[in-house]
């Protein structure tokens, strides 16, 4: 029964990759594609059409999600929404990834004090909760997209720059290491050319989590009126207006929330999925 099971668990996982991977795609497609798929302008309001519950009709178009409290076409603010959500959640990650990655492989490469004021710095900012930090950080600058990007891109440095630390320790001590320090290859040549390709694994582990998590953060932020401002959709900011509105409009919250579940769910397994393919440890398991 046991080698059964454990057949059967081994081959049910291809299946549900597959699965959130076409909704991962079909998502994306839609965000990328918003201009064309989108049946109406966000931020058109038909007043008299307010809180219309999905399927309504009006003048030959179909509100297939209902509409908002001004009267907006649901289903296209929530297309427009996931562009956002995507786009911030990449461009934070890049800026997260890049900033950690570089900080951890010139802590463990130089070592001496650079590394203790890296790591050191990574403590501190670890020992603050990342959710609280945005907020105060946002509430300082001011909301707004790219404040967004740069608030939740440099929160979240701390893990990467402890993954790039420990993974670089590792490299730096291999044998073709040091032969391309004796061959005059300099820190900039060595680290990009043969630390990095060799960490990117490990480091792309941490950014396929870091990416569902980020797309919470945006959310979140939005939802409580520090991300992304009005008129721009967000899933966050629609969940928010829509909260005064539950008993008597329900699909206002359910739509782009069942979407941001759906988003994260499939970030969430596929990086699993990712970790034990790159990790011999998690693949023997």
């Amino acid at each position: 029964m046991t080698g059964g099971a454990t057949w059967r668990s081994r081959l049910s996982v291809p299946w549900v990759v597959a699965v959130v991977s076409a909704i991962l795609l079909a998502i994306v497609v839609m965000a990328v594609l918003a201009p064309l798929v989108s049946p109406a302008d966000p931020a058109r309001q038909t007043l008299i059409a307010r809180l219309r519950p999905p399927g309504y009709v009006a003048n030959g178009f179909v509100y297939r999600f209902g509409t908002d409290e001004l009267g907006r076409d649901l289903l296209s603010r929530v297309i427009w929404g996931a562009r956002a959500s995507l786009v911030v959640a990449l461009l934070s990650v890049a800026v997260s990834l890049s900033v950690g990655a570089l900080l951890g492989m010139v802590a463990a490469w130089k070592r001496g004090w650079i590394e203790i004021v890296v790591m050191r710095l990574v403590d501190i900012m670890l020992s603050i909760p990342a959710i609280l930090l945005a907020v105060l950080t946002v509430a300082v600058l001011g909301p707004g997209f790219g404040k967004l990007i740069i608030v939740l891109g440099l929160t979240r440095w701390p893990r990467y720059t402890r993954v790039a630390y420990a993974q670089t320790l590792q490299v730096a001590s291999l044998p073709y290491i040091k032969a391309a320090e004796l061959g005059g290859a300099g820190s900039l040549r060595i680290l990009s050319r043969h630390v990095l390709p060799n960490i990117a694994g490990p480091l792309l582990v941490v950014a396929t989590a870091e990416f569902g998590l980020m797309i919470l953060f945006e959310a979140g932020l939005s939802f409580l009126g520090l991300g992304i401002q009005p008129p721009q959709p967000s899933w966050g900011s629609i969940m928010s207006s829509g909260r005064q509105y539950v008993e008597r409009a329900w699909w206002i919250t359910l739509f782009p929330g069942a979407f941001l579940f759906l988003l994260v769910l499939s970030v969430n397994v596929l990086g699993d999925w990712l970790r034990d393919r790159l990790d011999p440890r998690s693949r023997n398991r």
